[in-house]
């Protein structure tokens, strides 16, 4: 985050964490997958083997009850993991301008957000019908939008605000861009 991706070595982060360079050379074999693995662990907020999708707060969302309730939870975690990660998310993507390497990482990134947003958006459609005309990809290139770490760096960063306002943000504009009717009602079956 201080140094950017082309600025920082990894012989520098070898060194803040207190370990040669040939370790973390031998562990990732390349900085592209050295940031990845960095990235993963800032998302899920710890080093377990767990996707994201398996963990506990996705079984309590699918639980929630009503879609203020999953965006609550949803929200719960998602701007927590957006504080840890967005910086290193960005920075990936700006190096992968020059690193093809590091580009097939974020292609990665990309494709790993779509899953989720797609994820949420069906898992909300459980609780309330999409609005009319708005298809399942257009919904998911939505929530893929909302979830963009450059939205939260700039309102964050750039605009002041907090996790907190982020969060609820977030939670606001899912609701009334991809839910329409009564939003209060149990899902209407239970996911898998």
């Amino acid at each position: 985050l201080d140094h950017g991706y082309a600025g920082t070595t990894v012989r520098a982060v070898a060194q803040r964490a207190g370990v040669s360079t040939p370790l973390v050379e031998a562990t990732f074999q390349a900085k592209p997958r050295l940031l990845k693995a960095a990235i993963d662990v800032a998302i899920a907020g710890d080093d377990e083997p767990v996707a994201m999708l398996n963990r506990d707060w996705a079984r309590s969302a699918q639980a929630a009850g009503s879609v203020a309730g999953f965006l609550t939870v949803v929200t719960g975690v998602l701007g927590p993991a957006q504080a840890r990660s967005a910086g290193l998310v960005l920075a990936a993507l700006e190096g992968s301008v020059r690193s093809a390497d590091l580009a097939e990482i974020t292609d990665q990134l990309v494709r790993q957000r779509l899953a989720t947003a797609a994820w949420l958006v069906e898992a909300l459609g459980r609780y309330a019908p999409r609005p009319a005309g708005v298809t399942e990809t257009e919904a998911a290139d939505t929530m893929w939008v909302l979830m963009d770490p450059a939205v939260f760096d700039r309102l964050t960063r750039q605009r002041g605000w907090s996790v907190q306002q982020y969060q609820e943000w977030f939670a606001r504009s899912a609701a009334r861009l991809l839910s329409t009717g009564s939003t209060d009602h149990p899902p209407k079956d239970v996911l898998p």
